[in-house]
């Protein structure tokens, strides 16, 4: 007779399993290419996905050398904020594959291609687990040496990144490029502008839309980057513009592209902070930030928290925030590939 712990956990993996394997073959993934960047000859594509913590399928682009022997480096990379993996990590991904690591470049929990319900929110603990499941995902690749792995973030998944660093002593080395902290914006907005009282105000909305999403069974979009500048646009919504609605970066499953976020997608990042060890970081860690970004302050203050001879905060001069996303003469590139060489070791 089966143990009835055993037995109980069978009928856990049975049911869990069972939801896992039917999200997994419900993913609509497609497989012409469709990315904001040209497809290079140096390096083979796949598609891929893989289960976090959480039981949520995450969809991937896996990018392939296309001439490498033994082991390879690898490197997982997301980002930014409200983008998919078709746009900006894809060609990180797609880039570093040329300068020899397997990448993958994937949609976080709830975005793009990957699983996850209700669509369109975004967790501190989730999307910091999606970065440790795709570690988990690397590591048992027959052709990557599970102790070279490292990960690059990307606008808001930089931050995540740095605290995914902070928590999985798997991951040898953190790319930080054009950094968000997604919980210092909520909480304090831009400039950290918003006082306690603007912040009372602020979750009286949101609590009062939550009422309003229940009660209709659908959740309220907040409008990404918006189809018509205003003339008095800041200048960093221009650069996003600029990005997210052109031929540029334009993706039809990008949140920034289209309807954005649900309207109380991010409000877990209110009171549930990131980056609260990151003191404690021992491996390897660049920043990378631009100059004119308006972004800039959070690379700057994050990387104060840092301690070690392995860390590095790089300005790129005259850089805007955007400018890291996909400008292949401004991102520096021989950079990363030098610091991942020197730490994937």
């Amino acid at each position: 007779m089966l143990n009835k712990f055993l037995l109980f956990f069978i009928v856990l993996f049975l049911i869990f399993g069972g939801i896992n394997m039917a999200e997994a073959k419900n993913l609509k993934l497609d497989n012409k290419w469709d990315k904001v960047f040209e497809k290079s000859d140096k390096v083979n594509h796949k598609k891929v996905t893989f289960r976090n913590r959480y039981g949520i399928t995450l969809a991937a682009d896996m990018y392939i050398p296309k001439k490498y022997k033994g082991k390879l480096p690898a490197i997982a990379v997301s980002g930014p904020f409200g983008a998919v993996k078709e746009q900006s990590s894809g060609l990180y991904a797609q880039e570093m594959a040329e300068r020899g690591f397997l990448t993958i470049a994937f949609d976080p929990s709830f975005t793009g291609e990957s699983g996850g319900e209700p669509r369109y929110v975004a967790s501190p603990d989730i999307n910091t687990e999606d970065f440790m499941a795709a570690v988990d995902f690397l590591s048992v690749q027959e052709n990557v040496d599970p102790e070279k792995i490292g990960i690059i973030g990307i606008c808001g998944w930089g931050g995540m990144a740095v605290n995914a660093a902070a928590l999985d002593t798997r991951i040898k080395a953190t790319v930080a490029s054009t950094m968000y902290d997604m919980s210092r914006v909520n909480t304090y907005g831009y400039f950290d502008k918003t006082d306690e009282n603007g912040r009372y105000e602020m979750k009286k909305s949101l609590n009062a839309q939550r009422i309003e999403d229940y009660k209709s069974g659908t959740y309220k979009r907040g409008g990404g980057v918006p189809d018509v500048l205003p003339d008095d646009a800041p200048y960093f919504v221009k650069d996003y513009y600029d990005y997210y609605k052109t031929k540029r970066g334009y993706h039809k499953r990008s949140l920034n592209s289209n309807e954005g976020w649900n309207v109380t997608g991010c409000m877990s990042f209110i009171n549930q902070p990131i980056l609260s060890f990151s003191n404690e970081i021992r491996s390897a860690v660049l920043m990378i930030h631009g100059e004119k970004a308006h972004s800039r302050y959070f690379s700057e203050d994050a990387f104060k928290k840092l301690k070690g001879d392995n860390k590095e905060l790089m300005i790129i001069p005259n850089a805007s925030h955007t400018d890291l996303y996909d400008k292949k003469d401004i991102i520096p590139f021989d950079k990363i590939e030098k610091f991942f060489k020197e730490n994937l070791n």
